[in-house]
This record gives structure tokens, C-alpha cells and sequence, in this order.
């Protein structure tokens, strides 16, 4: 992507991952191509974002005009500090770990297809909460519509490998290879490609499960060998909690988020209970957006007490807060 990209580009282009729509995608690549740089090293880009919006135009219009109805599609309400979508092939252990880490209750049964819906479960980390997303099975020849956006849309994808079996390698390079048919595929980091703004990557980690079967570590062993994929691996036992905390972590730390703690101006201690997460990076202005719009518009300035200031430290609208900062913004 073109450097020098303005924060109300990236937010559209954030926007534009997780839409659900034709509209909402329309309505984020219009902000996108009006925010991107113009240049020539951006023209290209610029040219994509065109034919796109052009393209979605039509079809807007055209679903309005026929009155056709939509394929059946899952809306993703998201909660928590980020969202993980765990994926993988017919009794893999996506219910079971999801089952494990959270208080959702999914279906877990010894016979593949027992998901046929997404559900969604809050993961504690801390004093905040992650949102894991059990799916349905992808396989090469069953594989849901919506799989995509909902994929597109996670902050993380974890990709779940059956070690309790000899085909659980096939069919995880069948989910692979079925990805790579679409415009949602499998990435180290969340991003778009520079050729192809339709083409999105979600980041992944991988969890080989199961490890607690006799022949699972010589799968892991023949797995790591067959499907080097680069993305970091964390074996685990989805029934047994004890060997979750490294993934847990690892799933809290891919989203790359900070937590902000709010203080009113006459309040001695902080609201210490409901952190706000942001992203690394993020400024303050954006913070007080999460808080209370109004309280965004009318923005004066804002006390810190963190790291990297003094206590009470007073700082403008474009300060970006670190990790576990306490603020008490101020309005005019």
C-alpha cells in the first residue's frame, strides 16, 4: 500500500474488511479513494478503487432494481477487544476449544459437521474479553458463502489441524487450497494486496490439535514438514485447558491492542473494570470516539497517567495512548 495514508483512509479500509454489504463496501471504498494520496505512485491503486466502486455501483442498483434477494449471509455483531475466527476441516476441535476457552456452549460430538452455523463466545484475557467465532467446516467440497466476509472481517483467523487422524493434514491443505479460490485467503498479517484491493489476507495462527493422542506428535512432525505455511504454530489439546495459554496469549497479542482506562475530572481513582481497547497507534481522539461521540466533537484536551508521561500529564487530541494509560478527558 502507498505510504502516507491519512487515518481516515486506514479506517475506511478497516471499515471495508469487516462490511457486510455491497452498500457498506460501496460507501468505504468511496471514502478510501477520496482520502488516498494522490500521486503517481498511487495511481494504479486509485484505478482499482474506481473500477470497484464502479462495478458496486451497478450492482447495487441492479439488486434494487430486480428486487433479487441476497444468498443467505451471517452478520457478525463484534465485541471485546478483537475477534478470532477459528477454522478448520470436519472434527477438527473448533466447538471443543471454543467450548474450552469460553462460556459458550457449542455441540461437540465425535462426527464430523456437528457446526452448521457460526457462534460466537467471549474469551477472557485479563481484564478484557476476545471474541472466538466457531465455524462450520471448509472443506473442498462444502464451503458457506459467508465464510469469506466472516473470515475477511476477523482481526485473526486461528486454523485448527486434526493430529487425531492420518487425513487431518489432507484436509487442512483442502481448506487451503479452497481459500485460494476466493478473495479471502490465509496471511501472516492482515492486509490487502497491492495488485488486487478485492484480494484480502487474515492473519493466521495455526493450532495443531489433539496432541494428546499417541501418534499426534509424529503427524505434527510430517505436517510442519508437508505444509510450511510460515505462520507461528502452537500444538494444544483442545479438551485440556492447561495447554491453551500460550495460543490464548498468542490470540490476545495478534490483535494489537492497548487498554485505556477512563477517569472522570472529579474522580479519584479510575474505572478500572472496563478497560477501552484501541489499536496500537491509535490517538486519544479516537479513545474519547469510543467513549462518547459528542465527547469527540467537543474535545478540549486530556490528563495522562501512564509509562511514558508524568501523572496528570496534559496532552492534545492527537496523543497516542500505551498500554493500560489511565485518561480523563476534558471537553469544551
Amino acid at each position: 500500500m502507498p505510504a502516507n495514508l491519512t487515518p481516515q483512509y486506514k479506517k475506511a479500509e478497516e471499515e471495508y474488511r469487516r462490511a457486510t454489504t455491497p452498500e457498506d463496501e460501496l460507501r468505504c471504498l468511496e471514502v478510501m479513494l477520496k482520502e488516498i494520496p494522490k500521486h503517481k505512485g498511487t495511481e494504479k491503486l486509485q484505478s482499482d478503487l474506481k473500477s470497484k466502486i464502479s462495478k458496486l455501483k451497478k450492482d447495487v442498483e441492479h439488486e434494487r432494481k430486480s428486487g433479487g434477494k441476497r444468498a443467505p449471509g451471517f452478520k457478525l455483531t463484534r465485541q471485546g477487544a478483537g475477534t478470532a475466527a477459528i477454522i478448520g476441516g470436519p472434527n477438527a476441535g473448533k466447538s471443543q476449544l471454543v467450548r474450552t476457552l469460553t462460556r459458550a456452549t457449542p455441540e461437540v460430538a465425535p462426527y464430523p459437521f456437528t457446526t452448521r452455523v457460526p457462534l460466537p463466545g467471549m474469551m477472557p484475557w485479563h481484564d478484557v474479553f476476545v471474541q472466538l467465532i466457531d465455524t462450520p467446516p471448509i472443506t473442498k467440497d462444502y464451503f458457506e458463502p459467508y465464510m469469506q466476509g466472516l473470515i475477511r472481517a476477523a482481526d485473526v483467523a486461528i486454523l485448527m489441524v486434526d493430529l487425531g487422524c492420518d487425513e487431518g493434514i489432507e484436509q487442512c491443505q483442502e481448506l487451503i487450497d479452497r481459500l485460494n479460490q476466493t478473495k479471502t485467503r490465509l496471511g501472516e498479517k492482515s492486509s490487502f494486496d497491492e495488485e488486487d484491493i478485492g484480494l484480502s489476507y487474515t492473519q493466521t495462527l495455526v493450532a495443531p490439535n489433539k496432541m494428546d493422542l499417541p501418534e499426534a506428535a509424529e503427524r505434527l512432525a510430517l505436517f510442519r514438514e508437508l505444509c510450511p505455511l510460515g505462520f507461528p504454530i502452537y500444538p494444544i489439546s483442545a479438551a485440556d485447558a492447561g495447554t491453551l495459554e500460550e495460543l490464548r496469549s498468542a490470540i490476545y497479542r495478534s490483535l494489537d491492542v492497548v487498554r485505556v482506562y477512563t477517569k472522570l475530572p472529579h474522580a479519584k481513582e479510575p474505572d478500572r473494570e472496563k478497560p477501552f481497547t484501541v489499536r496500537r497507534g491509535s490517538t486519544i481522539l479516537e479513545v474519547a470516539e469510543l467513549i462518547h461521540k459528542d465527547l469527540a466533537s467537543n474535545f478540549k484536551f486530556a490528563r495522562v497517567w501512564g509509562t511514558q508521561v508524568h501523572p496528570a500529564t496534559v496532552v492534545k487530541d492527537d496523543y497516542v495512548p500505551a498500554d493500560q494509560d489511565v485518561i480523563e478527558v476534558h471537553a469544551v
